[in-house]
Parts: structure tokens; C-alpha cells; sequence
């Protein structure tokens, strides 16, 4: 496959997209190609060089905003007929509860990702501050016993909230992993299976 073949195929497997992201994604492998044929390779070595074109249209379509896939998804490529319409109109008590319960999944899974990330923030955050009051309540304790008792607790609690800390940021970390992995896969259901 040339340059030419290789971006014609490109625009037309992203043709869902707006025109402004077809004309940058274009230029940017356009660059690609036409920097590879400059090191010394040929044009077809510089096109295979890049890879497979579908995993090129499947990562692109992956990196739009997911508002963007379902409008190119939904948006007809001809003016609709009446009966289309119609039809429309009518199902619309089928379709958009249905839509809506599908964004309110969406929502709901990516806000409790983050509920649960706050939380074990806030967990950590009450064993620290728990910790620091506990060694500053210790000038007012009635008695020097009492006084290394919470001495004792409060350095635990100090402790565990230092712990804590990083396993809480790493597991953090896995769970922003695991949204961004859900949200590909809810981009993925908007793009034509022929592309994947």
C-alpha cells in the first residue's frame, strides 16, 4: 500500500468523525509517512512500517470524546425519510428511557470509582489528623500512664495513615486505570464492528 492509498483509506474508515479531526488525523500520519520516506525507506516500507490500519482507526476512534462517537453513530448519512421519522417519534418512549438508563449506568459507575478513591482519602486523612491530636492531647492527660496510652494509640494511628497512604495511592491508581479501561469500552460500543 502507498501514501496515497493508505490516507485515502484512512479518511474513509474515519468518515463518522468531523472533518477538522479526519484532516488532523490525516496530517499526522501524512508527517509520519513523508518523516520515514526522508530517514531512507520506501514509501510502501514507510506506510507498513506505521502498522495496521485498522488498529490505527480503532485507537483514533477510541481517543474521541465519547459525545463525538455517538453523535458520528447516530447522525444519518442521508436526509431521513418520513416514516423514519415517524418511527422515531413514536419509539421515543422505548429509546430514550433506555438511553437515559444507559447514561445513568455510565455516570453512576464512574462516581462511584471516584466515591470510593475519596473515601480512602478520607480514611487516611482521619488516621493521620487522629494520630497528630492524639500526641497533642497527650500535655493534658490526667496522668503520666494515661498520657503514654494514647501516646501509643496516637503513634499507631499515625502509622497506619502513613501506610496507608501509599496503598491507598496505588490502589487509587489501579481504579483510575479501570475507569479509563471502562470508558474505552464504552467508547467502543459506538464504533462499527468491522473497524475492531
Amino acid at each position: 500500500m502507498n501514501k496515497s492509498e493508505f490516507l485515502l483509506s484512512l479518511t474513509d474508515k474515519l468518515d463518522p468523525l468531523p472533518q477538522h479531526e479526519i484532516e488532523k488525523t490525516r496530517g499526522f500520519y501524512a508527517e509520519m509517512i513523508d518523516d520515514r520516506i526522508e530517514d531512507g525507506m520506501s514509501e510502501t516500507e514507510a506506510v507498513a512500517a506505521i502498522g495496521d490500519i485498522d488498529t490505527i482507526i480503532q485507537d483514533t476512534l477510541l481517543e474521541q470524546p465519547l459525545p463525538a462517537l455517538m453523535k458520528a453513530k447516530i447522525q444519518p448519512k442521508s436526509s431521513l425519510k418520513i416514516w423514519e421519522i415517524v418511527l422515531i417519534v413514536l419509539g421515543f418512549p422505548v429509546w430514550f428511557p433506555l438511553l437515559a438508563a444507559f447514561f445513568v449506568v455510565i455516570l453512576s459507575v464512574y462516581l462511584s470509582v471516584w466515591a470510593v478513591i475519596i473515601s480512602l482519602y478520607a480514611t487516611v486523612a482521619a488516621f493521620a489528623l487522629s494520630g497528630l491530636a492524639g500526641i497533642f492531647s497527650i500535655f493534658f492527660a490526667p496522668s503520666f500512664v494515661y498520657g503514654l496510652f494514647v501516646l501509643g494509640l496516637s503513634l499507631a494511628c499515625l502509622g497506619i495513615g502513613v501506610l496507608s497512604f501509599f496503598g491507598v495511592t496505588k490502589l487509587s491508581h489501579w481504579l483510575i486505570l479501570l475507569t479509563r479501561k471502562f470508558l474505552r469500552f464504552v467508547k467502543s460500543l459506538f464504533i462499527k464492528k468491522e473497524v475492531l
